[in-house]
């Protein structure tokens, strides 16, 4: 990956507690799959749900899996988040008693998931962000192994995602934006799309994608009808970037491919070893 604004030190750590989400399609052999990462604080209650959304990744649970409940698994953190959310607000302004409604979920798991989805037993753990450790965990207990790239090699979705989650954090923007966010009020119910990171300048919502134009070109389609869905929703106040883990070269059939269908939907691509410097001229504007 290119490289960074300088590390930023944060000698800073809080005990956290983070649970494996495991899919068991099959009870009776006790073969599980691990497909998620929840971590909170048991203090305050702060969360993040981390599951498998990338293809390659449902691709991977169907090579160990084949009879696997896709569209259970891809609905997943929707109802669970829903059901989060629910527990919280309904104790309103008292943060002490959302906390403890919510992580009454957990101890009655059996009664929130389908028997083929359970959670490994707690452990702690030690860190100074909730976004950074999740993203730590999900990457040591769930993301599809890798073997060493080559130089120069392309990245999945999954490695630009995080070499820009990477960018913003350390151009101290970290906490100014959105993740992950659900693309289905702009486009369909149900839709599970969700678009990587957003943010909010002057009135302009700006929304910022991942895309391996290596592994999977066609994915530029999905986002540019994403894209164009949200504008008409939110005209002349949006803005789109999607960060590409190879830079588009004129020569190249697929890159002009992916580079025009995102240019007609006014999406800017930026190749991943130039985020650093996009998001640097970004920055100003959203302080």
């Amino acid at each position: 990956m290119p490289e960074t604004f300088s590390q930023i030190p944060d000698n800073v750590e809080n005990p956290f507690v983070y649970r494996v989400l495991r899919y068991t399609p099959n009870l009776v052999r006790d073969e599980w799959l691990n497909i998620g990462i929840l971590l909170f604080n048991p203090q305050t209650g702060e969360r993040r749900l981390r599951l498998i959304e990338d293809q390659e990744e449902y691709n991977r649970v169907r090579r160990l899996h084949p009879e696997a409940d896709e569209p259970l698994l891809r609905a997943l953190r929707d109802n669970l988040e829903s059901r989060f959310e629910a527990a919280t607000n309904g104790n309103g302004a008292d943060h002490v008693a959302g906390n403890a409604a919510w992580q009454k979920i957990l101890s009655k798991w059996d009664d929130t998931l389908s028997n083929a989805l359970q959670l490994a037993p707690p452990k702690g753990t030690l860190a100074n962000d909730l976004d950074a450790e999740v993203e730590r965990l999900y990457a040591d207990h769930v993301a599809v192994p890798r073997v060493a790239a080559r130089p120069g090699a392309s990245g999945s979705r999954s490695t630009v995602r995080s070499y820009c989650a990477q960018v913003f954090r350390q151009a101290r923007l970290w906490d100014r934006l959105q993740k992950s966010l659900r693309v289905a009020e702009y486009t369909f119910p149900g839709d599970p799309m969700r678009l990587d990171f957003g943010y909010r300048r002057n009135g302009t919502r700006g929304f910022v994608h991942t895309l391996s134009v290596t592994r999977a070109p066609a994915d530029a389609k999905l986002l540019a009808y994403t894209a164009q869905r949200i504008q008409a929703k939110v005209p002349f106040a949006s803005e789109f970037a999607a960060v590409t883990d190879v830079p588009l070269l004129d020569g190249n059939e697929r890159h002009q491919f992916v580079r025009d269908t995102l240019r007609d939907a006014g999406i800017e691509p930026v190749p991943v070893d130039g985020f650093a410097v996009w998001v640097a001229k970004l920055r100003p504007m959203l302080q």
